[in-house]
């Protein structure tokens, strides 16, 4: 496919809000303009558009009702600024790929099917993700869509980590750990190499991508040995409004005492736990942090946060047979330095030892130099990584960066 003057569009579908950015694909990707629309199925959702062209900065109340309205206004705009072939193709990051899907592909209607069907897996996300590549057909029905899955970078778990202590005939319907956040952790990697050599990349690597989500993985030789998050993204450490980890007995416990079904217990684990569980105010670390001198359950959200974090990075240490870098990222990951020095602190046996004034710089090297460990703090980028992924199965670009 020529890739002279091809746009990429990326799309990144969560439960209330839909990420978005385009790209032009030549020699090179190179990103033109970001977007979202926030707050769906709330009265205040908003579009905001962030680019190069005074005309392509908005920030706009719109009616957004559900994904559906939502992705129309989108599409809506993309017609009336660029016009309706401005397209090249549409990536959309799938958050679930099932036992199947590890690459990404363009997107058929045999997959859509078995999206369908896969629905069950991930009800909070899938349902919308389809939604959203069934309106980009029918918009723009002769522009390829690519599909590209959340769970790809953990599909060849080693097997004694994928598979889940349950009785065997589940994993025959797919039941095993798939883990998340792969689109992030491809990313981090990439960077990894980028700026530390082949070395490190192949080394003793545990990423911890902390934002609004939140999970860890163990990489050796640039493969996925283990991760936190597990059959869905509601495992592993705590989260912004997601329990992590927790007594499967209490399923039968809320059920007996207070009536809880199923779905309840879902809302619950997945919208009304995390940081806004134990902190009954907030499910943001920053406001967690200017509240926790005055507010206890603030304070214990926070140490909870860090507390589970040093565990698995302990965990995945054992795993692995030591550490050689130590990467942080997401929104939490990136700047909130407190939470980097509380997750290090004691983790000194392991060869983790922060600098203090570079940690609080947020700098992209905090380790000490004494350290054996590096602690590298990484934006990542999955937007760039679903644009890379559509150039290479269109055959858009060669060159990897923007």
């Amino acid at each position: 496919m020529d890739s002279a003057g091809s746009r990429i569009l990326t799309i990144n579908g969560g439960s209330s809000s839909i990420k978005f950015a385009l790209f032009e694909a030549g020699g090179s990707l190179r990103r033109i303009l970001d977007g979202a629309i926030e707050q769906i199925g709330l009265p205040n959702a908003v579009l905001q558009i962030k680019g190069g062209a005074p005309a392509d900065n908005i920030s706009k109340p719109i009616a957004a009702p559900d994904h559906k309205a939502a992705v129309g206004v989108l599409m809506d705009w993309i017609e009336e600024r660029n016009g309706r072939d401005v397209l090249t193709a549409v990536g959309h990051r799938i958050v679930h790929g099932g036992p199947n899907y590890s690459q990404p592909q363009r997107i058929t209607p045999e997959m859509v099917e078995e999206l369908h069907r896969l629905s069950p897996f991930d009800p909070d996300h899938l349902p919308e993700e389809i939604l959203l590549t069934e309106a980009f057909q029918r918009r723009f029905p002769d522009v390829p869509q690519i599909a590209c899955f959340d769970t790809a970078f953990h599909h060849d778990l080693p097997r004694v980590a994928r598979i889940l202590p349950i009785p065997r005939r589940y994993e025959a319907k797919g039941v095993r750990r798939y883990g998340f956040h792969g689109l992030s952790f491809a990313f981090l990697m990439g960077e990894l190499a980028r700026l530390d050599g082949a070395d490190a990349a192949n080394g003793r690597v545990v990423l911890a991508h902390l934002g609004s989500g939140a999970s860890l993985a163990a990489v050796h030789r640039r493969k996925s040995v283990d991760t936190s998050m597990s059959f869905t993204p509601a495992a592993g450490v705590p989260m912004s409004t997601r329990s992590g980890d927790l007594d499967p007995g209490l399923v039968s416990y809320l059920a007996r005492t207070e009536q809880m079904s199923a779905k309840q217990f879902d809302e619950m684990v997945n919208f009304k736990s995390g940081l806004l569980g134990i902190s009954e105010t907030s499910s943001d670390m920053r406001d967690l942090l200017d509240r926790e001198a005055q507010d206890v359950r603030a304070a214990e959200a926070v140490a909870l946060f860090c507390y589970q974090i040093k565990k698995w990075i302990g965990a995945f240490a054992a795993a692995l047979g030591g550490i050689d870098t130590l990467v942080f990222a997401g929104g939490i990951g990136e700047n909130a330095a407190p939470v980097r020095e509380r997750i290090c602190g004691g983790l000194e046996f392991l060869g983790i030892e922060l600098n203090g004034k570079r940690n609080a710089e947020n700098a992209t090297v905090c380790s000490s130099d004494d350290g054996r460990v590096k602690i590298r703090v990484i934006h990542t980028d999955e937007e760039l990584m679903i644009a890379r992924s559509v150039a290479r199965v269109l055959n858009l670009s060669s060159i990897q960066d923007c």
